[in-house]
């Protein structure tokens, strides 16, 4: 069981990245999908989640408007795609995976399977 985060990279303040979770060993449609940030110096922050068993989706309000997550069961991902950047979401970003709603798992604790972050930066 794997995940795998990318996408990440450098853009300007008002651009767009999508970040993209790809799954191996397991169908992410069976699973809470969460994205999680972790800026220099700061805890994790839970940015997003969306799971299938209630079909719900989840924002962190500083992000609101902003991004939005989705599923693509024909590739097994889930993207995150970011518009209206801005400085403070510079962070590396993780995805990470559990059984059931994205309510169980607050900030992403008891999630077992986690990708290897992407950098994000925001800087002109």
């Amino acid at each position: 069981v794997q995940l795998q985060a990318s996408g990440g990279g450098l853009v300007q303040p008002g651009g767009s990245l999508s970040l993209s979770c790809a799954a191996s060993g397991f169908s992410l449609d069976e699973y809470a999908i969460g994205w999680f940030r972790q800026a220099p110096g700061k805890e994790r922050e839970g940015v997003s989640c969306i799971s299938t068993v209630d079909e719900r989706s989840y924002y962190a309000d500083s992000v609101k408007g902003r991004f939005t997550i989705s599923r693509d069961s024909a590739k097994n991902t889930v993207l995150l795609q970011m518009n209206r950047l801005e400085p403070e979401d510079t962070a590396v970003y993780y995805c990470a995976a559990g059984s059931g709603k994205c309510v169980d798992y607050p900030e992403g604790a008891g999630m077992p399977y986690w990708g290897e972050g992407t950098l994000v930066t925001v800087s002109s």
